[in-house]
């Protein structure tokens, strides 16, 4: 074990964040402290750190051993360059080189015992640098840097010049490097590209030390972690496994928790039914057994009520109105900036009912796209046509839409003005802001509630082509679920841009990847993704250095036929198996028709009425037979 949490509570003022949390952290462990937002994960981080106080409890780090901790938000400063400040992190091995040097010049002019002392100084020198990888070191820091998505060019960037992301991407790769025994990560793939994220997930799986990482990244987590330590309602419990298993043990739990005090509550009124009726009969043998039987009741250990998580959004998307089949149709779209281009004669089409994903390296121009789909950004060159009756609803993770001079509540009833004010507040409810909370102004916001308002402003819009740009950004996991389950159930069509790998995973039926200046199909989720990239991204989008001979553009165009193939026949699958569920549902409604005729004394007595219902019935129960096993086969 390295690290141990036993009974850490806090509070500040009158709220209580974290009570009675105990957990520990074997050597080389990987583990996950999840929970909703402001469950305490930051603060119990800061509590393990030193950097605040308990109120009780003891944070034990095992004797010599080594701490890192990224803060969420940690920035590096000065006027260094990028490598220069990650390569700060082996002075000790700059240190030992520079010995060495002086000792190789010390030695060219050295003679006799002094030699042979120097010479006894190189040998123990040149040995504790190789231990200690000194050799690699430079190598190291490169990969860290290119891993963290850094090109060469940037390397001689000064620090003073970089973003707030990048920064703190510099910060991540610095605790990298420094290596030590347990890693304190919040929210580590914060600012990282999917290339980044895959990189960090293999550097953490392969790490020596033991590390604690703070996510919302559900994909990250199922990929590092094998414990998952979870704080809810102040309290803390650990559960082995990655994200997904985890998930999955909870519900089982809360599920299995709320049918025990189910059943414990009926058992109660049961008994207490019972006494009532005992004392009613109001005799000495009657009274003592409904005596016995409260004795009963109070010696039982009541089961608390499993707490409510009132705390999560509350999403229903539904169009008000159908659009045609052809949804967008983008033919040969071009875009560059100055000295930057970001795509060049790319063409897709979207058909109703997709949920589409637009994935890709940051600076791919995913959301350029996006901007130009809806008119706030013009292309180059070629053609964006979008289908009849498509009704657009676009959330932007700037969240230009909004007016920061407003209240959420003006944003909301400006928008819709034929909405009541009890609509506007169930409406915002939904969306965690109730009370006098609907009166701030959006200025006043975080990024996070600024999301929230913009997704309330998109469900009332009853839009039947969502366009979405990082719609997770900033939400905990309880709510990127719910999200989740909304556009699944949604039966309009969704574009949307993510680098949330579950997410997309859970929700993308085709994936768009933005790479190379052009743009690469995958039918499918982000696993299918994976599967097919090099071997599609080779064919569709190949880099500079790695030029197509004629068979490999007519594989491509033949691959490509059999995936437009394959779209067309999953589309007709698709409005099959509906036709066929609409069918059964009229004959069975039928056949219980038939059932309640056949009972009707009047009808019993027609015997010619009789014959006609039950060769109906026979000809509903044989078409409904060949309809079930069609299902069968359309779903298979």
């Amino acid at each position: 074990m390295i690290l141990s949490c036993h009974g850490i509570s806090k509070s500040f003022g009158e709220e209580t964040i974290l009570s009675d949390v105990s957990f520990h952290i074997e050597d080389r462990e990987k583990a996950a402290l999840i929970g909703s937002n402001g469950a305490g994960k930051t603060t119990l981080l800061r509590i393990i750190t030193g950097e605040l106080p308990p109120d009780s409890g003891t944070v034990t780090l095992t004797r010599d051993k080594t701490l890192g901790y990224l803060a969420q938000h940690q920035m590096v400063t000065g006027d260094g360059t990028i490598y220069d400040e990650l390569l700060s992190t082996k002075q000790y091995l700059l240190d030992l080189e520079k010995r060495l040097r002086t000792l190789e010049a010390d030695m060219k002019t050295a003679e006799g015992d002094r030699l042979s002392s120097l010479m006894d100084s190189y040998t123990s020198t040149s040995q504790r640098f190789e231990q200690e990888n000194g050799y690699a070191y430079k190598s190291e820091v490169v990969g860290v840097l290119k891993g963290l998505g850094f090109s060469e060019d940037d390397f001689g960037r000064h620090i003073d010049t970089l973003s707030g992301g990048q920064k703190t991407r510099v910060a991540l790769g610095k605790i990298l490097l420094i290596n030590p025994d347990i890693l304190l990560l919040d929210e580590p793939t914060n600012h990282l590209d999917m290339q980044s994220v895959s990189w960090l997930e293999n550097f953490l799986i392969n790490y020596n030390g033991a590390v604690l990482i703070v996510s919302h990244d559900r994909y990250f987590l199922d990929k590092v972690v094998t414990r998952v330590v979870d704080l809810e309602l102040t309290h803390a419990r650990t559960y082995m496994g990655n994200y997904t298993e985890f998930a999955e043990k909870k519900a089982m739990l809360r599920e299995a928790a709320m049918k025990a005090y189910v059943n414990q509550q009926r058992e109660i009124r049961h008994q207490e039914e019972v006494i009532t009726k005992l004392k009613s009969f109001n005799r000495e043998k009657s009274i003592k057994r409904a005596e016995s039987r409260e004795k009963f009741l109070d010696k039982i250990e009541r089961i608390e009520k499993p707490a409510e998580l009132n705390d999560r959004m509350r999403i229903r998307l539904e169009p008000r109105y159908e659009s045609a089949n052809d949804v967008l149709k983008v033919e040969h779209l071009k875009k560059a900036f100055p000295g930057q281009l970001l795509f060049d004669d790319i063409s897709f089409e979207i058909k109703r009912g997709e949920r589409v994903a637009l994935i890709g390296n940051n600076g791919t121009g995913k959301t350029t796209l996006l901007k130009i789909l809806n008119d706030v950004e013009t292309a180059d060159s070629g053609s964006v046509t979008m289908g009849t009756k498509v009704r657009i609803g676009y959330y932007d993770q700037e969240h230009h839409v909004l007016n920061m001079d407003k209240t959420i509540f003006e944003e909301i009833s400006d928008t819709y003005p034929t909405l009541t004010e009890t609509e506007i507040r169930n409406m915002l409810a939904a969306f965690l802001f109730t009370g006098d909370d609907v009166y701030k102004l959006i200025s006043s916001l975080s990024g996070g509630e600024r999301g929230r308002v913009s997704l309330a402003r998109l469900m009332l819009s009853e839009a039947n082509f969502l366009i979405l740009d990082e719609p997770t950004n900033h939400l905990d996991i309880p709510s990127k679920e719910i999200l989740e389950d909304a556009l699944n159930s949604y039966t309009g069509t969704v574009l949307y841009v993510s680098h949330d790998r579950y997410f997309i995973n859970r929700t993308a039926t085709r994936i768009l990847d933005l790479t190379n200046h052009a743009l690469v199909n995958y039918i499918g989720n982000y696993d299918y993704y994976l599967e097919k990239k090099d071997e599609l991204t080779a064919i569709y989008a190949p880099s500079a250095d790695n030029g197509r001979d004629s068979s490999e553009v007519t594989a491509a165009k033949l691959d490509w036929k059999q995936q437009k193939e394959e779209e067309a026949r999953k589309r007709k699958r698709e409005n099959d198996l509906k036709r066929v569920e609409n069918r059964i549902d009229v004959l069975e409604h039928r056949d219980q028709e038939i059932d309640a005729l056949l009972l009707d004394p009047e009808i019993c007595q027609d015997h010619i009425r009789l014959t006609e219902l039950a060769r109906e019935k026979e000809d509903v129960s044989k078409e409904l037979e060949e309809l079930y096993q069609k299902w069968e086969e359309l779903g298979s």
